[in-house]
């Protein structure tokens, strides 16, 4: 096994992709250097090791860099045994896998777009939220997931991870956007798994205090509406949506 020190975390504080790599080092009892980086202006490091797509996370070990962040944790899934995250069944992995391919092909643009809309833009963003919600409340209602307290199953999984880690910019962007998206009425089972995640220690000690998310999420507002007449530049990268709030911004994180 290697040592501790082999491990380099390159991520930004409010950025969920990198709240999940955190996450799951957490959970696998890994311990790891921290590197922050300002999304703006990436440091020579994270250039070097993700020339591509020049954004966190990126896990260094030995020095060898893994990118994107559900790579990532696959990686740290495959080389430490210890505290599985992916389920034993291939065909559970590909459950899994699935529904992770879902948070961010489907999920994550239509929250994204809550937070980048208005009007009636807005509406059929949030419209597109709720129904995307509703597929993962019929699958833990009825589906691959009934029955179990977490998607992994008693214990935090892969999926709970990907959509846990980025589940909690929700309460932020209905706050900051005046909007509903996750009503306890019609999305029970989901907002109960919710909070059960947000109760669990190693996700308190990984997601920033909903406080500074809110600041956070309150300044970025503010420049896209100042942005608003059309001009386009880059601004910092908010995860657990796209990955970033891409409207007209160019940072993003994976």
């Amino acid at each position: 096994m290697d040592p501790p020190s082999s491990l380099k975390l390159l991520g930004s504080w409010a950025d969920s992709h990198t709240h999940r790599v955190q996450l799951a080092l957490k959970l696998k009892g890994l311990e790891f250097e921290y590197q922050e980086e300002d999304v703006i202006n990436p440091s020579p490091a994270l250039l070097l090791h993700n020339p591509i797509y020049k954004k966190v996370p990126v896990l260094l070990h030995s020095d060898r860099p893994v990118v994107e962040s559900v790579v990532i944790l696959q990686y740290i899934d495959e080389t430490w045994a210890d505290n599985p995250i992916m389920p034993s069944d291939p065909f559970e992995r590909a459950v899994a896998r699935f529904w992770c391919h879902f948070a961010e092909d489907k999920l994550a643009p239509a929250v994204g777009a809550v937070f980048s809309s208005s009007g009636e833009g807005q509406k059929a963003a949030v419209d597109q939220v709720h129904d995307n919600l509703k597929l993962l409340e019929r699958e833990l209602r009825d589906g691959a997931f009934k029955g179990q307290r977490f998607f992994g199953g008693e214990k935090i999984g892969l999926l709970d991870i990907v959509l846990g880690c980025g589940s909690y910019w929700l309460a932020v962007f209905e706050e900051v956007m005046e909007v509903k998206l996750v009503d306890p009425g019609t999305f029970p089972v989901f907002h109960a798994w919710l909070k059960d995640f947000e109760e669990q220690n190693e996700v308190k000690e990984t997601i920033p205090a909903i406080d500074k998310l809110l600041e956070y999420a309150r300044g970025i507002r503010q420049m896209m509406l100042r942005l608003s007449n059309g001009t386009s530049t880059t601004v910092p990268a908010t995860a657990g949506t796209t990955g970033a709030i891409n409207v007209a911004v160019d940072g993003s994180s994976g």
